[in-house]
């Protein structure tokens, strides 16, 4: 164990993988009230536990507490996506005169990096405390061809809970071939508690004027169009209850944040369980955040503590870079270059009214 006077970071055996290779899970605390677990397979976020005023504790994404929940199917519960979050339409892309065809793993578009992407992989492991932080840093080398994509990236993904109850995740890389590049982690919120059920008594705000156009099939569209109040505007805290029904496929957008200028870290979201008094506040360094209803489970997995997941039974807010900018330039730009480093920083802020 590496430990100071708060901040903590332990790990142990979570199982091994078909290949004998074996994983591990470390658990991060800062001594204030904030716990989480995360794997170095796929980079999971397992658990974030969350000390309430009464010192009771609840764990707030949802998972599974061994490996091979995370070996079988599953909607990338806590996953560190990549090489690129999101759909990639028509699951191929154009770059520098070249076409490049992936997996159509979510037909006809390719996702979430394929089926072999960010999310299945071993990680390099290393822990620190620094300050009253505990930190976890994970590395890997995505070869040129992985999946699809060109160029040899060296990524570097470090996760943090400061003293102020904070879990920072910060997204490093570097390439010696242009690629497209966009990370994220796909937790699935529930600040009630991963058990407690449907998060329709959750009140969320986004910080947002514009969503990518998508079909029917999600496909995205190559055009950025106004939120429509009430439908997708989350400006002002709806009711989740309320507002899922009427987004498209009562699934969520693609939304880009509203920001002064690029690389600042602001405000994307902020989600509150009036039941419990705890608000999460997301701020990102990037362009978009994804709102996902969890609108694909139905029951069938069983969680942490045994309960069904059954349709929104969580809620992800995925900050990360349009995808669709890949075909589309003004959707942005998520084209990592030789010459370039990708450094991304996302940060949930956890606090209960007093």
């Amino acid at each position: 164990m590496v430990q100071t006077a708060k901040a903590s970071v332990s790990s142990r055996p979570f199982g091994k993988l078909p290949d004998g290779r074996e994983t591990r899970l470390f658990t991060l605390s800062n001594g204030c009230g904030l716990a989480c677990d995360i794997t170095d397979y796929g980079g999971i976020v397992t658990a974030i536990r969350v000390t309430r005023p009464d010192g009771s504790v609840v764990d707030v994404v949802l998972g599974f507490n061994t490996l091979e929940g995370y070996l079988g199917p599953h909607p990338y519960f806590g996953t560190l996506i990549g090489r690129v979050a999101g759909r990639i339409s028509g699951a191929k892309f154009q770059l520098d005169g070249c076409e490049y065809p992936l997996a159509a793993n979510n037909a006809p578009n390719h996702l979430h990096g394929g089926p072999g992407g960010f999310d299945k992989q071993l990680w390099q492991a290393e822990v620190s405390t620094k300050e009253s932080e505990a930190s976890l840093r994970l590395s890997c080398l995505s070869p040129d061809g992985e999946e699809g994509y060109p160029g040899n990236v060296r990524v570097t993904v470090v996760y943090s809970l400061t003293e102020k109850n904070e879990f920072v995740i910060r997204y490093e890389a570097e390439t010696d071939q242009a690629t497209p590049l966009s990370l994220t982690n796909h937790s699935y919120f529930n600040l009630a508690g991963e058990a407690s059920g449907n998060v329709g008594g959750h009140v969320l705000q986004i910080f947002s004027d514009e969503i990518a156009a998508t079909d029917e099939a999600m496909t995205l569209l190559g055009t950025r169009v106004p939120v429509v109040a009430p439908g997708n505007d989350f400006n002002q805290p709806r009711r989740l209850a309320d507002a899922i029904p009427e987004l498209l496929n009562n699934h969520g957008d693609n939304y880009f944040i509203r920001r002064a200028a690029s690389g600042q870290l602001v405000p994307a979201a902020i989600l509150q369980d009036p039941a419990s008094g705890l608000t999460m506040t997301t701020l990102t360094t990037q362009d978009c955040v994804q709102l996902y209803s969890a609108a694909i489970l139905d029951g069938t997995l069983l969680g942490k503590s045994g309960v069904p997941y059954a349709k929104h039974a969580g809620l992800c807010l995925e900050c990360q870079g349009c995808p669709g900018a890949v075909h589309d330039p003004a959707l942005g730009n998520i084209i990592l270059r030789p010459e370039e480093r990708y450094d991304h920083t996302t940060l949930y802020a956890f606090r209960f009214s007093e």
